[in-house]
């Protein structure tokens, strides 16, 4: 049974990582975008970010943790303020690292990477221990 539960996580996992890759897209597409367009790279890596917190919330709802999703109602609504607290959590870390780099002099789109590695090990331990945690038998 153990052997069952452990194979599971890792296909949750696994579909976690598709979705996040769908929603970095979504972000990293959008950061890029703004800075050719001359936007200061930590307000454009906070507006990506933003817009794949969007895509996150429906591929994860959908796809990753389907069984877990709560009934609509105040059970819903709490679920979608902690997914959007976990998500403000790696905004605040990406936005801060990708900040800092810049002030720094280091390329934005290197610390933009840094900071993606940095969020998605962030939200994915909130999301899968706390926002989406399998409800007590």
């Amino acid at each position: 049974m153990k052997a069952i539960v452990m194979r599971l996580r890792d296909m949750r996992f696994l579909r976690y990582l598709l979705a996040s890759v769908g929603a970095l897209a979504v972000d990293v597409g959008s950061f890029l975008a703004f800075l050719a367009f001359g936007m200061v790279a930590a307000p454009a890596s906070a507006i990506g970010y933003t817009l794949g917190i969007l895509a996150h919330w429906l591929l994860s709802s959908r796809t990753v943790f389907v069984g877990n999703v709560a009934e609509r109602g105040p059970e819903r609504t709490r679920q979608k303020a902690m997914f959007v607290a976990s998500a403000v959590a790696g905004l605040a870390v990406t936005t801060l690292i990708v900040g800092t780099a810049d002030l720094g002099g280091i390329d934005p789109r290197l610390a933009k990477v840094a900071a993606i590695a940095v969020s998605f090990t962030l939200t994915w331990l909130l999301r899968s221990k706390i926002v989406f945690r399998p409800k007590a038998d």
